[in-house]
């Protein structure tokens, strides 16, 4: 027979969002259990370098971060499972999450923390590369490349205001796009092309990211013309993969309301989704600022709407008898 882990609060994901969620829930009283997903920690697991986390003066380490924010939460009483979700029945209270091998997983309410991964490119060069001159997050990263030469690949809204966001620390930014027009909104374009420190580069495609060996990491980008199919070689100290994000929703889809990229659609101003007693945080329904701190910070949101929903619920059901 089946396992079967039932709980107030019941946290998919443990990000910055997840891990957020489940110590305010653990606060409260809620016993919440963490299922961690296929990536525990979330996308901090593979960054390097942490600058802009409030509260530590030094430089700190993603997974170093996300260990401390696990202790914390296992500390203050919430419960971590290692598990993958593979189906869920939300059409009625409590809700009901079936893990890879058969484990059952109970929950009055139900947070969602499954954040969204960025999209690369591909490339083995990419991946052997990422934390060592290529990132997918110019806000994370882009203070590391202050006065460097820098290269955001994409043609869209993302790749153009990475781009501009750069321009803050780096007067050498080159955008490089495969096609010869944008997609991002015209008003972005303007401000990319009136910019000084901007070079665009039409009709190239990353052939591969250039590794300076040792501890020099990226080099230089090697580009194909995709029109000649030409190979050029750009100089640069950081690569920016600007190219979208991918939520993590397609367990709930038919389920939960998602906007036209697939993000979890949550009411104004809090992480109720469509659904009563789910609440969704973090990435995987932020598509605008995806930083740790905004994720942490949706997480502490969705616990406080939850044990709000729970006291509401309960409230209603000592009245009723």
């Amino acid at each position: 027979m089946a396992a079967v882990h039932s709980t107030r609060m019941l946290i998919l994901g443990s990000g910055p969002a997840g891990l957020s969620a489940a110590i305010y829930g653990a606060r409260a009283g809620l016993a919440p259990i963490v299922v961690q997903g296929i990536q525990p920690g979330g996308q901090l697991m593979t960054t390097t370098d942490v600058e802009n986390y409030p509260g530590f003066k030094d430089v700190i380490q993603g997974p170093w971060l996300m260990d401390q924010m696990q202790a914390q939460a296992e500390h203050v009483g919430a419960t971590m499972m290692w598990d993958q979700i593979v189906s869920v029945d939300l059409s009625q209270r409590p809700f009901r999450l079936v893990g890879d091998d058969g484990t059952i997983y109970s929950g009055d309410t139900l947070v969602i923390a499954t954040g969204a991964q960025a999209r690369w490119l591909g490339l083995e060069s990419e991946t052997a590369l990422r934390g060592k001159g290529v990132s997918a997050c110019a806000t994370c990263d882009g203070f590391f490349y202050r006065g460097k030469k820098v290269a955001v690949i994409g043609g869209g809204n993302t790749a153009v205001e990475e781009a501009l966001y750069l321009t803050n620390h780096s007067h050498h930014v080159t955008l490089i796009h495969r096609r010869d027009t944008l997609r991002a909104e015209k008003i972005l374009q303007e401000r990319l092309f009136a910019h000084p420190n901007v070079n665009v580069l039409w009709n190239r495609e990353v052939a591969e990211f250039v590794d300076g060996g040792g501890t020099e990491g990226l080099v230089a980008l090697d580009l194909r013309d995709t029109v000649t199919g030409e190979i050029e070689r750009l100089p640069v100290d950081g690569g920016f993969v600007a190219i979208g994000h991918h939520p993590s929703t397609e367990l709930f889809k038919g389920h939960l309301d998602t906007d036209d990229d697939g993000y979890l659609e949550v009411q104004p101003g809090t992480t109720r989704t469509n659904t009563e007693g789910v609440f969704a945080c973090g990435d995987v329904m932020d598509k605008h600022y995806r930083q740790a701190i905004t994720a942490a910070g949706t997480g502490c949101m969705a616990a406080l709407d939850a044990e709000r929903f729970l006291a509401e619920a309960d409230f209603v059901r000592v009245a009723a008898e």
